[in-house]
């Protein structure tokens, strides 16, 4: 009996099965190693409550012309990490919310402004926000947290405070030149007023997933 010869192009056919079979990855360690390395890029990056969130206003509020429940915008001044990665780029959209506005008026009646943020967009999605309560009220020497009012220049002043709700200076040390404007600014005329680049301080009370 003759041998049975294969055909040209069956043999082209299992040439090339074979090339393709050995080009496939390893299983093992290595290859697991790997699907894990792709998984740990995909899952969500975890914000810890507590963090500090540092925004620069886009539009500014006020004692007399503001009320609870008016909005604002304003941009991330320093990026937020979770662990070794940018969870939350600088520049990002933040809104915000007036929580309490009392306009300066007569009888004593001390003006008071407090503000909370809302939402952040990153990589055009928006998070939800829980976050402190930062503000002031003249004449107090009482604030949730710090707050700066700056320029272009990056002058301002700090009113003092510690997070939270300490008690502190009304008025804190002047960072930069120019400091004295600023705090007219927030207190002139006995209204509080938080214009477009003042520089506002908030911390996280719940821990927030962002997508990577």
């Amino acid at each position: 009996m003759k041998p049975t010869r294969i055909p040209l192009f069956v043999s082209i056919v299992i040439l090339l099965f074979a090339a393709a079979c050995s080009q496939q990855p390893a299983i093992g360690p290595a290859g697991e190693g790997g699907t894990r390395s792709i998984a740990a890029q995909s899952q969500s990056m975890v914000i810890p409550a507590g963090t500090t969130l540092e925004v620069r206003l886009t539009t500014g509020v006020n004692s007399k012309d503001n009320k609870a429940g008016d909005s604002f915008e304003g941009s991330l001044e320093q990026p937020v990490v979770a662990g070794d990665r940018v969870a939350i780029p600088k520049g990002a959209v933040v809104t915000g919310r007036v929580t309490g506005a009392v306009p300066s008026g007569r009888l004593k009646q001390r003006a008071e402004l407090w503000v909370t943020l809302a939402s952040v967009t990153v990589k055009g999605k928006r998070y939800d926000l829980a976050t402190t309560t930062t503000g002031h009220k003249e004449g107090s020497k009482a604030t949730r947290d710090i707050v700066f009012i700056g320029g272009g220049a990056g002058a301002g002043a700090a009113v003092g405070g510690i997070a939270g709700g300490g008690k502190g200076a009304a008025i804190g040390t002047a960072i930069g030149a120019g400091a004295g404007t600023a705090g007219a600014m927030l207190t002139g005329q006995r209204e509080i007023k938080f214009p477009p680049e003042t520089l506002l301080r908030f911390k996280l009370e719940k821990e927030l997933s962002v997508q990577p």
